[in-house]
């Protein structure tokens, strides 16, 4: 069952039906009906563990807000906005999270840097990273729709302990690029030496 949030904290202006419709403008089906799935796991992860739902709600739908925008949106963006050239050398994979999360405060009017910083980091993650982060990030992992093989143990942990499920997520993570020989973005190294480790026997 859908739980659905009516916005009372002006955290954008927009109420959530509008900014559904203009997620349905932006995204192909498939993934649209992605960020509904992570929105409603979002809001479950938030209930759960005492994080504000409106951001909850606002970041989950909001966190692929750009997936599908041009590369010469995000390279411009970079540029104008004086964000780290090293994001020249990556491609929309990093782009979607880090600069998608600037195309939403510009775009949507969203300053709340709690809700940027969960869209910023739900792909790399961070070595610190608030509630609220932390559920953006698993919601994006084990939304309904995933089905690879590792989701379900990602599940059980993340309705464990968060920060079991953002270790067991970013080693996840790690070893599929390390497996593949695919370019590891620098934060993503970062988060595994802030969250893994020290989890470890419990994953």
């Amino acid at each position: 069952m859908m739980t659905t949030i009516n916005y009372q904290q002006h955290l954008l202006p927009l109420s959530r039906q509008q900014l559904v419709d203009k997620l349905a403008e932006a995204l192909t089906e498939d993934r649209f009906h992605h960020v509904l799935r992570v929105e409603q796991t979002a809001i479950k992860l938030a209930k759960q563990y005492g994080v504000d739902l409106e951001k909850a709600s606002i970041a989950g739908l909001c966190h692929d807000y750009a997936k599908q925008r041009p590369d010469e949106d995000f390279l411009r963006e970079i540029k104008e906005d004086g964000l780290d050239p090293d994001l020249l050398n990556w491609n929309n994979a990093i782009w979607h999270g880090i600069v998608g999360a600037e195309m939403v405060k510009h775009e949507l009017d969203v300053w709340d840097e709690d809700i940027l910083n969960a869209i910023r980091h739900h792909t790399t993650g961070a070595p610190v990273m608030s509630p609220l982060e932390q559920i953006i990030y698993m919601a994006d992992y084990i939304e309904p729709g995933r089905s690879f093989a590792e989701v379900v143990k990602a599940r059980e942990l993340t309705a464990k302990s968060l920060t079991l499920g953002v270790a067991y997520q970013t080693e996840q993570t790690l070893a599929y690029l390390v497996e593949r020989d695919l370019p590891v973005y620098p934060a993503t190294i970062l988060t595994y030496n802030a969250w893994v480790p020290q989890n470890k026997g419990e994953l």
